[in-house]
């Protein structure tokens, strides 16, 4: 799908004119958003196409998954696909049971004394944020069959 047929639906879901007021916008710019950016086209280049450019120029993960948590998500990067020889699965899991270990650790250390603080609280999200990461991208992987990527990239990417 299209950025401008994602908005196209989003738009569908709101109120229009209340949407490009909210947004300081006119209305007709709303409108052009939904539509492909064309060179003779009249569309306009839409928020999502902006966002999606300045990712492409930084290579930042941080701005696509600022966006992410805003949706109450997480980023999960696809790995890249291309099987190769030597497929291995078992460091890639003891990778996921040891992720499931750190979060664990942190959930513990955080309740031995029955407070959790801000900080605590900010490492066991970031310790589940990981495995969910991790997680998803070892049954990417399983479901291309390609488990010596897996491993190398868990070896990369581990802390």
């Amino acid at each position: 799908m299209e950025s401008h047929e994602v908005i196209r639906q989003a738009l569908d879901k709101g109120h229009v004119k209340e949407i490009a007021a909210k947004m300081g916008v006119s209305l007709s710019l709303v409108y052009k958003w939904g539509q492909r950016d064309e060179d003779d086209g009249s569309g306009a280049s839409n928020p999502l196409d902006r966002v999606r450019q300045l990712y492409e120029l930084t290579g930042d993960d941080h701005l696509i998954q600022w966006l992410c948590q805003q949706a109450e998500g997480v980023l999960v990067k696809n790995p890249p696909t291309g099987k190769q020889p030597g497929r291995e699965v078992m460091p890639a899991t003891q990778e996921i049971v040891q992720q499931f270990a750190d979060l664990l650790s942190a959930i513990s250390q955080a309740a031995a004394d029955n407070c959790i603080s801000k900080p605590e609280a900010a490492k066991i999200r970031h310790e589940w944020d990981e495995l969910k990461r991790l997680t998803e991208r070892f049954v990417k992987w399983c479901e291309v069959g390609d488990f010596q990527h897996l491993a190398e990239d868990l070896r990369r990417n581990h802390h």
